[in-house]
């Protein structure tokens, strides 16, 4: 059986992208840190780890994968997500009535925020 181990961002700043999905997760980061990896990790150990890999990489839109992050309280997590450096991203097939609210990181790797409160 497979399980997901770790879901891999390619990212530019590796440091400000620690900072960043650190918070929003909150991931404790696996040191020692290389020069073009980091291992992001639940503090308790469960869920798949995520991974920062510095390599560039040609951004393509819409982007093939992306996070869904569930959410019990959607607006304060957009609010939190948002301040930390996040920002929203318009989409005009998004329906009126989604639970989902469409992000992206400080260098525009897009993730939902889904409300499951609902």
């Amino acid at each position: 059986m497979l399980v997901i181990g770790s879901i891999v961002i390619r990212v530019d700043d590796l440091h400000a992208q620690i900072r960043f999905w650190s918070a929003a997760l909150g991931y404790t980061v696996r040191e020692p840190i290389d020069d073009d990896f980091a291992l992001l990790q639940a503090a308790d150990g469960a869920g798949p780890n995520l991974s920062l890999d510095a390599q560039r990489s040609e951004r393509v839109l819409p982007p093939r994968i992306h996070l869904d992050l569930y959410a019990d309280d959607q607006a304060a997590e957009l609010r939190r997500l948002v301040g930390l450096g996040a920002t929203e991203v318009e989409w005009d097939g998004r329906p009126a009535d989604a639970d989902y609210v469409i992000l992206q990181d400080p260098e525009g790797n897009r993730f939902c925020v889904i409300d499951a409160a609902v």
